[in-house]
């Protein structure tokens, strides 16, 4: 091996081992500032959780002592059926729009103007027959493995339900993990051997659509969909109730991230939206990852990175920011 190619595999180790020292320094000090300031913070929201409080506890003690023992159940009905009836609900309407192209003032606000207007049928047929799949015969047998690996760490489905402080301390823990497993697994599966093999298929759709969140190769499915998600409640031995709100969250933010439609008063997609169009940008959740491994450097000089805001009024961002002109227009 020549010098020249010793001295760049130093240079790229480096490169990384660096990002890696930040990136744990960022997280830890995020954790330190979470201890520090959480009474603080979450003392208006404490306020409002009191209010309501004795509502959920009494509606899960209704649920615990008509499914008494039968925890199964209970773990299952939160785990599996919730999620799968939010993840549907949500998704069904965006196909309705996806479908016919209708209504416009959904339409209006699509990221890629000239795309999915409307969707192809067969391959929206393919598309969903895959997520069916995944969601059957890839996560429930995951979900009755984190059923009885929670069991280990306690009762997932105790009588009493996670305090407020709790409960969002285990939200500030599960994001952060989701964003370092799905940030580097996600890297991983964009490897050529990899990504041809396996993570190819998902980008098929360089203008996604909600339900295309979960469509990918099994293998995918499992170690970048599924495992950044279900580590948390693992590790923690999280309640159902914790494990289910978490699990809602995860699958209507990667929903909202693929939509293709940049709506008011809803998460910026344009993050992963662009992802999708170029592949080799913006790989994380929320970013901090990217921004540290500098795998973000090509998206912060576009309009997409300039659009990628909350909306809070009702002109679409297309317009409002619209694309540089070509030369010749």
């Amino acid at each position: 091996m020549s010098g020249a190619q010793t001295s760049t595999r130093q240079e790229a180790s480096g490169r990384l081992w660096d990002s890696v020292k930040k990136a744990a320094v960022v997280i830890g000090s995020g954790i330190l500032i979470l201890a520090a300031f959480g009474n603080s913070l979450t003392w208006h929201l404490q306020r409002f959780w009191g209010a309501s409080g004795d509502f959920w506890q009494n509606l899960w003690t209704k649920l615990y002592v008509m499914y008494e023992g039968h925890n199964e159940a209970l773990f299952y009905m939160g785990t599996l059926l919730v999620p799968a009836v939010v993840f549907w609900a949500f998704n069904g309407l965006l196909l309705l729009v996806d479908t016919t192209g209708r209504p416009s003032f959904i339409t209006r606000y699509r990221i890629q103007v000239d795309k999915n207007n409307p969707v192809d049928p067969e391959k929206l047929r393919h598309a969903l027959k895959t997520v069916l799949f995944n969601q059957v015969f890839i996560s429930v047998p995951m979900v009755v493995a984190a059923y009885h690996l929670t069991w280990w760490r306690g009762n997932p489905c105790g009588p009493e339900l996670p305090t407020f402080h709790w409960a969002l301390t285990e939200l500030t823990i599960f994001s952060i993990l989701e964003e370092v497993l799905f940030y580097y697994s996600h890297r991983l599966f964009h490897q050529p051997s990899l990504y041809k093999r396996f993570h190819k298929q998902h980008h098929e759709w360089t203008a996604p659509i909600g339900v295309v969140a979960t469509y990918a190769h099994p293998l995918e499915y499992v170690f970048s969909n599924l495992l950044p998600v279900v580590m948390g409640p693992v590790l923690l031995g999280s309640h159902v109730s914790s494990t289910c709100m978490w699990y809602c969250l995860a699958l209507v933010s990667t929903t909202i991230s693929h939509c293709g439609y940049h709506l008011p008063f809803l998460p910026s997609p344009e993050y992963h939206d662009f992802h999708h169009l170029r592949y080799n940008q913006c790989f994380g959740v929320f970013g901090v990852l990217d921004r540290l491994h500098g795998t973000d450097a090509k998206f912060r000089q576009t309009k997409q990175y300039e659009r990628h805001t909350l909306l809070t009024g009702l002109t679409p961002l297309t317009e409002s920011i619209p694309d540089t002109p070509k030369k010749g227009q």
